[in-house]
């Protein structure tokens, strides 16, 4: 924590490789940002796509903090279920803050922390795509933090949200993760290390996943009229 810079926030790897004491917390900073980026509407600033990608690639230092295992194969397997099950855990917190806040929120003023125009959209894109909204979103920055708490305001059928929930947290966890694991070791093998490329790799990450974002944002521009 020494030399500490507050750009590193926006890091991913600076939540990976933390420690305090000398002790490596970042398994447990990992699975907490995942809750938070999908179960508090707060969390919406939180890396998401690029922080599961980089925990891939950290897979092994990520899990022998809290067990030793010695096949490659299963640190992946159990770190992915480790964070799908809090994407789970995440998204039923946001089910049950906007069944329950929902008339508040939209009532609510923008502050620091929330930003109204979010929950709108995450709202016309829920109502556009239906329960498959949970799965689309999932890979979506901004989306992902606001639609479980549209499906609580909607009411959406408890058990339908459960299975797209689930679905979505599990497709989301395994994809990023086992393919930051895999694609390490085939670059590395190239004689590259992608450890050494992480800013660019969370470039790269960063526009792939707001793209359709940024598209959805364009499309509803008003034609100005000659």
């Amino acid at each position: 924590m020494n030399n500490f810079d507050w750009t590193q926030l926006i890091n991913p790897e600076f939540y990976i490789t933390l420690s305090i004491g000398g002790v490596q917390i970042g398994l447990y900073i990992v699975l907490f940002i995942v809750f938070a980026e999908t179960g508090l509407f707060a969390g919406f600033f939180l890396p998401g796509d690029s922080l599961l990608f980089l925990s891939g690639i950290y897979s092994r230092d990520l899990v022998q903090n809290l067990v030793y295992i010695p096949s490659d194969f299963l640190n992946v397997l159990l770190l992915s279920l480790a964070v799908a099950v809090m994407g789970v855990l995440g998204n039923m917190t946001g089910y049950w803050f906007g069944a329950k806040s929902g008339y508040y929120l939209f009532k609510k003023e923008d502050t620091f922390w929330f930003k109204k125009k979010y929950l709108l959209q995450s709202k016309d894109f829920f109502e556009k795509y239906g329960g498959k909204a949970i799965i689309y979103a999932r890979f979506l920055p901004i989306l992902r933090t606001f639609a479980p708490i549209i499906a609580g305001i909607v009411s959406m059928d408890k058990k339908k949200f459960m299975f797209y929930n689930i679905l979505s947290s599990f497709l989301w966890s395994f994809i990023l993760i086992f393919a930051g694991h895999y694609l390490y070791g085939v670059f590395l093998a190239q004689g590259i290390d992608l450890k050494k490329h992480i800013e660019f790799i969370i470039i790269i990450i960063v526009l792939i996943s707001t793209f359709p974002v940024l598209m959805k944002l364009l499309k509803k521009r008003p034609v100005e009229k000659l």
